[in-house]
């Protein structure tokens, strides 16, 4: 269940994770009976029914060398991942056929899927310790990694991102990245760095990227998002000018928006001054939080 009034994608999962049987390796092995349930993935990709579902295969199915990874609890049924030994974990390539599977899933399964994908893609490129370099093994239903050599215990990594917007005097900053589609603008973004608090990220981010300095940063709404383990972060705040200094680097190009621009670009009109993001991404949600406000 959604806390905040902005429920993004990925997010609204109801199944239990049930620390308290991935915990309990006894337990843990008592729900690996006939109604488990397995996921059924293509390397790190979805398999989705002619009825646009996750489809689900019994433990039986797995692959004789492969680990599962406990999701939790539905219906009083385990669910389970495969880590198959072959599984090499993500690559930065885009596959449009997960962003077509993004926009189409059941919102509650789309949110498993998403932690499924996480916890998987963790542990194909984690097999081995980051203090001293012994193989490790999969503990606590796949919830973590222990060490063979050290005893070093490892847990999957969220990384924080903060994902922004900014206005001034009734219009908002958007930009855009050399690879996004054509004329797709969407929210400036960036990883939150050590020592650094959310509300000082966004500042960073904004005057880095845009070159713009900004005040009265305010918390919206965040979303996981499994590619491969990022936590968006979604905020807005208000600039003291209009003037921006890109870097080139990060932003191809960049302005600043009305409402009634934004809301023709959220309506797929063909003359909108730009392509809006996603639905699926808090970019969007982000868009409709600032002109409800309007």
């Amino acid at each position: 269940m959604s806390l905040s009034l902005i429920a993004p994608a990925l997010t609204g999962g109801r199944i239990d994770r049930a620390d308290q049987v991935r915990v309990d390796p006894d337990r843990l092995a008592g729900y690996m009976n006939w109604k488990a349930k397995l996921l059924t993935l293509n390397g790190l990709e979805p398999e989705v029914s002619v009825e646009g579902r996750l489809v689900w295969h019994s433990l039986a199915d797995a692959a004789p060398d492969s680990e599962l990874i406990f999701l939790g609890l539905m219906d009083d049924k385990a669910h389970f991942a495969e880590l198959k030994r072959s599984e090499p974990g993500s690559s930065l390539h885009y596959n449009p056929r997960v962003w077509q599977m993004l926009a189409s899933l059941p919102a509650d399964e789309l949110a498993l899927y998403g932690g499924a994908r996480t916890l998987v893609d963790w542990h194909a490129r984690h097999r081995f310790c980051s203090l001293c370099g012994a193989a490790s093994t999969m503990s606590k239903g796949g919830w973590s990694r222990t060490c063979s050599g050290c005893g070093a215990e490892h847990f999957p990594r969220v990384d924080p991102v903060t994902i922004m917007l900014s206005e001034y005097q009734g219009k908002v900053l958007l930009g855009r990245q050399p690879r996004f589609p054509a004329r797709r603008f969407s929210a400036l973004a960036g990883f939150v760095e050590p020592g650094e608090g959310i509300e000082e990220a966004v500042a960073r981010e904004l005057w880095e990227e845009a070159g713009i300095r900004v005040r009265n940063v305010r918390y919206v709404a965040s979303q996981p998002w499994p590619f491969p383990s990022s936590l968006m972060i979604a905020c807005t705040s208000e600039a003291l000018s209009d003037e921006l200094t890109l870097d080139t680097t990060e932003i191809e190009e960049a302005g600043w928006f009305s409402a009634a621009e934004v809301r023709a670009a959220m309506a797929g009109e063909e003359t909108a001054p730009f392509i809006a993001p996603p639905p699926f991404a808090i970019a969007h949600d982000l868009l409709k939080h600032w002109l409800d406000a309007q």
